[in-house]
């Protein structure tokens, strides 16, 4: 168990200080003010179904938090804490997914995105418009269209390099009863 812990707490650490400069290095700016592609959602996908909920949720908290302080000077909390919930969401699936055990199929390729659609469309649809309009008094037109693209964004970024992280990652992995003895 101590093991466990001290290895979450690294993988925190580490992901959400890579959260915190992919955040900044790739940031492709979208349409609407004040939204672009993210590109650390993908890594934080992969930690989040290696090592859990907590981990997951702590790496995008504390990583968004980060960044905002870094970039903009103050966290946007309602931001910040949908990347938080999004971490914990997919971390909650850990266990439907076999991916230290070197295996993601097809069928796990179909849900996982399916998962992370729908993280995504909760998170940045619902969630961080309503946190903006609740706390900072945002206009609902501009949180809502910055929602819609965020989703869009967040979910073809994590289905496309998230999908690649975890097919990389589990085909690195010995698969139990792959080797024998000649």
């Amino acid at each position: 168990m101590k093991n466990t812990s001290i290895k979450n707490v690294v993988a925190t650490g580490i992901g959400a200080a890579l959260f915190v400069i992919i955040g900044i290095l790739v940031n492709i700016p979208l349409p609407i003010p004040n939204t672009s592609v993210q590109l650390q959602y993908a890594l934080q996908a992969l930690f989040s179904l290696l090592f859990g909920p907590v981990v997951g949720f702590l790496i995008g908290f504390i990583g968004h938090a980060l960044k905002d302080a870094i970039q903009f000077g103050s966290p946007w909390w309602s931001w910040v804490l949908v990347s938080g919930v999004f971490g914990l969401v997919i971390g909650l699936a850990r266990k439907q997914f076999k991916i230290e055990e070197g295996i993601f199929a097809r069928k796990d390729i179909l849900r996982f995105n399916v998962l992370q659609v729908v993280a995504n469309a909760i998170g940045w649809g619902i969630i961080a418009p309503l946190g903006d309009i609740l706390i900072y008094s945002e206009a609902p037109a501009k949180v809502f269209a910055q929602g819609i693209w965020s989703t869009v964004a967040n979910s073809l970024v994590v289905g496309i390099a998230g999908t690649l992280l975890l097919v990389v990652y589990a085909g690195s992995r010995t698969k139990a009863g792959s080797l024998k003895k000649d």
